[in-house]
């Protein structure tokens, strides 16, 4: 069976660069950004790690912690780490989970059928799971070996999810934060006004606007008002 949005993440302990981990007392009450490559020393994984790195400081400001896994053993992670350091001019602080038994691979389903010379096996691909202070899978991305992911969309997608779950708005296609939202097509009209106090611009009944709201001035939205067909 594949994790779903909503779903709990799986914890797991495991042994990283920076030590052994308990997955779930390692995020606490933060975020979390779990994001998994096929194999180290590898021409994309590596641009992927520098491009993490160098925004690594961006996702701390959003209380967000960052953690790597690869399938190959640790000391190959070690080594890996100081090559990219020294290519690409990047320093990593993040740790990146030793996972050469593909335990939390599978335990994910980050992983896939591979056949080579008639055997058959099993490869970690490039998955990022998103998980909230609930311990809750709040988003997954998958990609194909070849295709780099773009991190500054994922540090894009934080800046949704935490402005939604704390505002109980939508974000439309392309958002940046800043922007105007959405708001729900479950929220009356009156009800919108009392949330939104920056007003509301009606396309049609089910399409309204409003300034980005400030986070820090707005209580949370009870969840039965962002549940349904809010998206």
């Amino acid at each position: 069976m594949t994790l779903m949005l909503g779903d709990p993440a799986p914890n797991f302990t495991a042994d990283t660069t920076q030590g052994w981990i308990n997955f779930h007392d390692w995020l606490g009450d933060s975020w979390g950004i779990l994001f998994s490559h096929p194999a180290d020393f590898t021409p994309v994984c590596t641009t992927e790690f520098a491009a993490m790195a160098r925004l690594q400081p961006k996702f701390e400001m959003r209380s967000v912690k960052v953690i790597g896994l690869s399938t190959d053993d640790l000391q190959s992670h070690h080594e890996w780490v100081k090559d990219i350091e020294r290519t690409l001019n990047v320093r990593i602080t993040f740790p990146i989970i030793a996972d050469p038994d593909r335990i939390i691979a599978d335990l994910y389903r980050m992983s896939y059928t591979v056949v080579f010379e008639g055997e058959r096996g099993s490869q970690a691909v490039r998955s990022v799971f998103m998980i909230g202070p609930d311990k809750r899978v709040k988003l997954i991305l998958t990609y194909p070996d070849s295709t780099g992911r773009n991190f500054k969309e994922i540090l894009r997608v934080v800046d949704s999810l935490q402005l939604t779950e704390r505002c109980g708005v939508a974000t439309p296609a392309d958002w940046n934060s800043g922007e105007d939202c959405l708001i729900p097509p479950d929220v009356s009209t009156d009800e919108a006004a009392r949330r939104f106090p920056a007003g509301c611009v009606e396309i049609r009944p089910y399409l309204r606007y409003t300034p980005q709201p400030n986070p820090r001035a707005i209580t949370s939205m009870p969840r039965d008002l962002i549940g349904g067909r809010t998206r």
